[in-house]
């Protein structure tokens, strides 16, 4: 236990809030499940903070990505373009619809998707069919919408982006699960179409424990959001549904956390941006150490900071034995075998060396100076005396 105490956490929450005296209420006064005040009061808070006019919170992130995918009208058999390189949830969600994923390559600097790749894909191997959809020439398959994942927080040439679609005729859901706090030319990431989710998992930059949230400007889609999260109850005294819906709503013991969360989301951006600084600048010029490049368009919350080096395992195994906790990148969807053989578009698989050099290190937002003074020491030491 005391190894564990002494060990830098990679990113854990920060309950240093109102959490246990909202969560004593939900107790006390018996409201622990889907109905309660705190579940509408932290869509709310969710909604103003990403400047959009409705929330919808979910049971976890996934959970938002499928409603979100159904709510943008795909089918079984039907394609969604994803980055290859995320958390596998994206892939699932659209497997979950009956759907399959296009995996594109990550850009090898934002690693964020290749919209190059996208936009010569899009050009070269789709076309319209006679019902004005988008379709894979190979097969005829409808591709019904493209997935962007705002990896780390980050956000991709979005002006870009949009035109691609425009060009394309081309719906997107933005994955957004990490990227609460970051924006786009001043803009909250997640409301840049008709929909955008938010993840709580317990390492986001706010926690639940576990939860999510579709944010949208559009009011039916909330209206079928909320309808179809809470089993597609068409009358609460009556158990009549009209839909086969989802036991997917959020509760109020967690969503009453997440109350807590929100009112100290702006100090924790805050401090996640701080530590992102704070090892730019410390780390600059160590060995080989390189970081992700954030284009100046984007205000980035540093949500989970992670370096680049081709000594990725040796400095893994390094910080660990020292009590540092670090990771690697999640593997890229085309190597897990579920998704092995699905369509991937690529050039020289950037997903692939961005997975094998990239390490993610300390930065919960309750770091102290000293913690931070510690990891970068570490680092310091494995590039001067270990290689």
């Amino acid at each position: 236990m005391n190894e564990i105490q002494n060990t830098i956490p990679l990113s854990i929450p920060n309950i240093s809030g109102n959490e246990l005296k909202y969560v004593k209420e939900c107790l006390e006064t018996g409201w622990i499940s889907s109905a309660g005040s705190y579940v509408d009061k932290f869509e709310q808070m969710v909604a103003e903070y990403a400047g959009v006019k409705y929330g919808i919170a979910t049971m976890n992130g996934t959970a938002a990505l499928h409603l979100a995918l159904i709510l943008a009208g795909v089918k079984p058999k039907d394609y969604v373009i994803v980055s290859n390189l995320t958390f596998v949830a994206s892939a699932n969600s659209i497997k979950y619809t009956g759907a399959d994923p296009i995996f594109i390559d990550a850009d090898p600097k934002t690693w964020q998707m290749d919209l190059d790749l996208l936009d010569e894909f899009l050009n070269n191997k789709t076309s319209i069919n006679s019902d004005g959809e988008r379709i894979l020439i190979s097969d005829g398959r409808c591709i019904k919408t493209i997935m962007p994942v705002h990896i780390q927080g980050n956000i991709f040439d979005f002006d870009r982006f949009k035109l691609i679609c425009e060009k394309y005729n081309m719906s997107f859901i933005e994955d957004a699960a990490e990227a609460l706090g970051s924006k786009y030319k001043g803009q909250s990431a997640g409301t840049f179409d008709k929909l955008g989710v938010f993840s709580f998992n317990g390492n986001k930059i706010i926690s639940t424990g576990g939860g999510g949230v579709i944010v949208t400007n559009n009011k039916l889609l909330a209206k079928k959001a909320k309808h179809l999260s809470t089993t597609a109850k068409v009358d609460p005294m009556l158990y009549y549904h009209d839909k086969v819906g989802f036991n997917y709503r959020l509760v109020n013991v967690l969503a009453a956390i997440g109350v807590a969360q929100m009112e100290q989301l702006p100090s924790f951006v805050s401090k996640k941006q701080f530590i992102g600084n704070y090892y730019r600048v410390n780390l600059f010029g160590v060995g080989d150490v390189e970081f992700q490049h954030v284009n100046d368009d984007v205000d980035h919350n540093d949500w989970l900071f992670t370096i680049k080096t081709k000594y990725q395992k040796e400095l893994l195994k390094y910080l660990n034995i020292n009590k540092v906790m670090s990771r690697p990148f999640w593997m890229p969807m085309n190597q897990l075998p579920m998704y092995e053989n699905y369509y991937y578009v690529t050039k020289k698989d950037n997903c692939k060396i961005i997975h094998d050099s990239c390490l993610s290190i300390p930065c919960s937002t309750g770091i102290t100076e000293k913690d931070l003074k510690k990891v970068v020491k570490k680092i310091k030491k494995f590039y001067n005396s270990c290689i």
